[in-house]
């Protein structure tokens, strides 16, 4: 039996080849129309296209891949759930990679080879990769990095200010009275950029109103995970003078620590206020809900596909740039108590 092709599909709905393979790669603007019929003739037919051919002929896949080192992380999972639609209306399907920050494997994605062929242009958040590993990628390859590391030049960089971000968490505490104030979630290695930031807000609070920073206070976690906070926390209570207040690195961080809390049979607020990072859904439902740091996820995802794709269709190199999406501080129950009206 011969295979159906794209003529054929043209024929039966009554359009022109090039309208046919319009619609399959979602390249150029076709009315709603003509696109139900070239959807019904392929239906009929079973057209299945050549993707590799088409791949091949045109230099375009169709596709980005978005890489975030977990996708159990809310975070990175409501983070997708902007950058999907994004890429769709702008006629790309979304591939998703779990790397679980192993920097060969992130090395690799970012690296030549032939998986190049499945995609054209790449959102990463990297963890396992070092700057001079960013800088050192196929240059080729259209890329946005989302997180902390710092544009080479030759890629974009879309993230908050998470310094301004963690000096406004806790100069918060500070003004609520709170005195002796820990940090769950510093990361002091080279891949650990963005906890370093948020520890040197963490600083920067205690710094600007005239405080002290007590370094034994600032705890280091290997992810920003429940556990973690949990664990830290629990080491923290345990100490002759625990602390009145805690800043965490991640809203996941301060859900950890608040299941401690609570198990020890303390108060939050009243003993121990808790501000997290990121503002996670989890957090608006919790028990108390969670005071935190709101990246505004929507913008991030948005100015990421868009400048992607910006760096796709490009015939010369654009120059990288830096760009910064707004973030805001929401207080609820874990710092202002129960009787706060959300």
């Amino acid at each position: 039996m011969r295979e159906t092709t794209l003529r054929d599909v043209a024929e039966l709905a009554g359009v022109s080849p090039r309208t046919v393979s319009n619609v399959v790669n979602g390249y150029a603007k076709v009315t709603d129309t003509t696109r139900a019929k070239v959807e019904a003739a392929i239906a009929e037919l079973g057209y299945r296209p050549n993707v590799l051919a088409r791949n091949l002929a045109t230099g375009r896949s169709g596709q980005i891949v978005v890489v975030v080192p977990y996708l159990d992380t809310p975070y990175f999972a409501e983070l997708l759930q902007g950058i999907i639609p994004a890429a769709r209306k702008l006629g790309y399907n979304v591939l998703v990679d779990q790397t679980d920050g192993d920097r060969q494997h992130e090395g690799e994605l970012i690296g030549p080879g032939p998986r190049r062929f499945l995609y054209d242009g790449m959102i990463i958040s990297p963890l396992g990769l070092a700057q001079e590993d960013l800088s050192a990628r196929d240059p080729a390859l259209p890329l946005v990095v989302l997180g902390e590391r710092v544009s080479d030049g030759t890629f974009d960089h879309v993230g908050i200010d998470d310094v301004a971000a963690a000096t406004e968490a806790v100069a918060h505490l500070i003004a609520l009275g709170r005195r002796r104030i820990a940090a769950i979630g510093d990361q002091p290695y080279p891949t650990g950029e963005a906890a370093q930031l948020r520890t040197r807000g963490f600083r920067a609070a205690h710094t600007a109103a005239g405080q002290p920073v007590d370094e034994s206070l600032i705890i280091g976690t290997t992810r920003f995970n429940r556990i973690d906070g949990a664990t830290a926390m629990a080491a923290l209570l345990d100490r002759p003078n625990p602390p009145d207040a805690v800043f965490c690195y991640s809203d996941l961080v301060a859900s950890g620590a608040i299941h401690t809390i609570l198990g020890r049979g303390l108060r939050v607020p009243e003993d121990v206020a808790v501000i997290g990072y990121d503002d996670i859904e989890d957090g608006r439902y919790s028990q108390p809900t969670i005071s935190t740091i709101s990246p505004d996820k929507k913008a991030i995802a948005q100015l990421a596909v868009d400048r992607l794709v910006l760096r796709i269709a490009a015939t010369e190199p654009i120059d990288g740039v830096e760009l910064r999406t707004p973030h805001r501080l929401i207080a609820r129950q874990s710092t202002l108590g129960t009787g706060t009206r959300m």
